[in-house]
Parts: structure tokens; C-alpha cells; sequence
């Protein structure tokens, strides 16, 4: 018996030793690694001196504050945001993630932290100035992100999924609609003055009919403690006005992160 309770307590013990605590791994680490979009700006991006800057890394630093801890920015791109964390190369990303229930099956995710409507950019000798317009273009978007699955299944509808181009990165879309590869790319309100300023073959197009896009913060799916911090953290940044700061720092007015019928 004396075995078999011994027994018992080595596996009890190292079924715990297993169990993931981020938090402390972070504290006792002293540095948090923050996965962060890089090619989304002003949310994202680089700065003259190529540092990282935006609103996403300063909600990580913002973040690795709280904890008294340094920052490691790890540049990931769309489809990269949900593997850094469950091969554990990342603790947390900041990467405008919506919390889709299938995404919700490997990955654990806060309480919305910003909040994006899809929107086109369009090259000038497109033609396209609506929603319709589309019929018969060739639309591109990143690989992995919400507006490709939703475009698809709008291209679906119309017979259209040939005329879809998915690229790695949203720099790669940008840069397919401005040489004329594709007529039209997708990406965020937030995203489309920086872009059209960048390149004079482009200008803003059309929103998208699909609603509002509210993402949160990622981390692993199984370390409860660790997403109860992170939406405690979410919580005190919108409370203290910090969300609203930096929203306007970046982009403009902030949005209202409460989704309507919803109580988080």
C-alpha cells in the first residue's frame, strides 16, 4: 500500500510539475516575450531606427510593467501568432487575434482588447469604389486572419475563389494591389492611411459588410491563472484610460471595446 501511495504521489507530483504557470515562469524569468505583428502599422511597425514601436508593443510594454519584468519583442507574422505560443517560444501575443472558437480549441484568449473593422485598399486603375465592385477582381489578404476567411467565403458565393490571392504578410498584400498583381487588398481601418501615404498607387476602398472585428490577447489554452491576469491586465488598461491614451496616440478616437449583449 505504502508503494502504491508513494507511487501516487511522484505522478500527482509530476501531473503539477506539467501543469503550465506562465506567470510565475515569467517572474522567475524576468523577462516576458511579447509576440507582436510588425508589418500592421501604426499598431505594429518599426520605427526610423528599426525599433519596434505602436500600439500593440507598448500594450506590451505596458504589460511586462505591471509584472516589473523586461520586454522581448518577437516579430511574428499573421500565421505565425497562435504557433509561438503553443510551441512555447512566446508567453503572450499582441497581435489583433480574433477570438474564434476554432482558434479557441489550441490557443486561450483575454477579454477584447481592441477592436478593427475590415477595410480595402485598392489600386487607383482598379475601378472599385463599393462593396460590388468586387465581382470579377483579384483580392488578396494575409494568410491566417479573419478577413481572408471571410473573403473566401464571400468569393465562395460568387464563384470567385480563383481570383484569390493570399500572401505571408500584409506588407506582401500591399505591395501585390500597388505594382497591380491584385486589385484590391484587405486589412484594417486602422491600417489604411498609413498605407495609401505609402504608396501613390493606392487609395482607400471599401469597408467590408462583416462586423466588427473584437480581438484579444493570446496566450497558452490551459493556464487559466495566466489568462486571468491577462484579462485582469485588459481590464485595468481600458479603466485607467490607458487603452484610450494609446488608441489615440496610434489611431484616433478608441472604439468601445463592449460588444453589444455580451457582458465581459
Amino acid at each position: 500500500m505504502k508503494r502504491i501511495l508513494l507511487a501516487a504521489a511522484i505522478s500527482l507530483a509530476g501531473s503539477v510539475t506539467a501543469l503550465a504557470d506562465t506567470l510565475d515562469d515569467v517572474i522567475d524569468r524576468s523577462t516576458l516575450r511579447c509576440g507582436v505583428v510588425l508589418d500592421f502599422p501604426p499598431i505594429g511597425f518599426r520605427d526610423q531606427n528599426n525599433e519596434p514601436t505602436g500600439f500593440d508593443v507598448e500594450y506590451c510594454k505596458d504589460l511586462a510593467a505591471a509584472l516589473d519584468v523586461e520586454v522581448e519583442i518577437i516579430p511574428v507574422t499573421w500565421a505565425e501568432r497562435l504557433p509561438l505560443i503553443v510551441t512555447g517560444r512566446g508567453d503572450v501575443v499582441f497581435g489583433a487575434t480574433s477570438d474564434t472558437l476554432e482558434r479557441a480549441k489550441t490557443v486561450g484568449f483575454s477579454i477584447p482588447y481592441a477592436v478593427y473593422f475590415a477595410q480595402m485598399v485598392v489600386n487607383k486603375n482598379s475601378g472599385i469604389t463599393s462593396f460590388e465592385d468586387l465581382r470579377g477582381k483579384k483580392i488578396a489578404a494575409a494568410v491566417g486572419t479573419v478577413p481572408e476567411q471571410e473573403w473566401l467565403k464571400i468569393a465562395k458565393q460568387w464563384g470567385e475563389e480563383g481570383n484569390y490571392q493570399g500572401y505571408q504578410s500584409e506588407n506582401e498584400v500591399f505591395l501585390a494591389v500597388a505594382q497591380g498583381k491584385a486589385d484590391a487588398g484587405i486589412t484594417t481601418n486602422t491600417a489604411v492611411p498609413a498605407v495609401v501615404a505609402k504608396f501613390d498607387t493606392l487609395e482607400t476602398g471599401p469597408r467590408m459588410p462583416w462586423q466588427a472585428d473584437y480581438t484579444s490577447v493570446v496566450g497558452p489554452r490551459h493556464d487559466v491563472t495566466w489568462l486571468n491576469y491577462l484579462n485582469l491586465f485588459v481590464s485595468r488598461q481600458v479603466r485607467s484610460g490607458r487603452y484610450a491614451e494609446l488608441w489615440r496616440k496610434y489611431v484616433g478616437d478608441a472604439p468601445d471595446l463592449t460588444v453589444p449583449g455580451v457582458y465581459y
